[in-house]
């Protein structure tokens, strides 16, 4: 009894200290708890690369320019009490200090995804040009094999010459010794 005890401890190290129990490796891992939220990096992908999209055309340009000729007319005509950001529009600055430092990561993201499409991309088009080549390379081999057999092979205009070759040559006997086919007719 006391070998089944032992068999059935938690095995210890030389020093006799039991050591905790090891992860069974024929199941998963229990999922850890993450103090960031987690996010789908493909929507997320998306979205940049729409947002990226919108910054780089002249519509974004043209709302952006008259959102701060009114923010500028509104802070320099509008009564004292109504004005939300005096002269140095400290406010403006800080506001598209903080669109720029959004919109540059978002657009760097969108064309580091551009990129890897454009990678994944080239290496299609390179595989397929080398099976283009190595099929091309194929016929073309082929090709010249039959070219080489063509070359033993008799072709049409070969027979017909060789047709009219005994022709002529059976009309030269006829002519040459018409006796001889009289009696083989006879």
């Amino acid at each position: 009894m006391a070998a089944e005890d032992r068999t059935k401890s938690t095995p210890s190290g030389a020093s006799g200290v039991a050591r905790p129990p090891r992860p069974r490796l024929d199941q998963p891992k229990a999922p850890r708890r993450r103090l960031l939220p987690e996010y789908d990096p493909e929507a997320f992908g998306r979205f940049s690369e729409r947002i990226a999209r919108f910054l780089g055309t002249g519509r974004f340009i043209v709302w952006m320019t008259l959102i701060i000729i009114l923010w500028v007319l509104w802070n320099i005509v509008a009564p004292a009490g109504l004005r939300f950001d005096e002269y140095p529009f400290i406010f403006l600055t800080l506001a598209l200090s903080l669109q720029a430092s959004y919109a540059a990561p978002l657009i760097l993201l969108a064309q580091n995804r551009q990129d890897d499409r454009d990678r994944v991309t080239h290496e299609q088009d390179r595989k397929q040009n080398e099976r283009s080549i190595a099929d091309t390379e194929y016929l073309t081999r082929e090709i010249a094999a039959l070219r080489m057999g063509l070359g033993e092979v008799a072709t049409r205009d070969w027979i017909r010459s060789e047709l009219e070759a005994m022709v002529r040559d059976m009309e030269e006997r006829r002519v040459l010794h018409p006796v001889e086919s009289d009696e083989a007719d006879r």
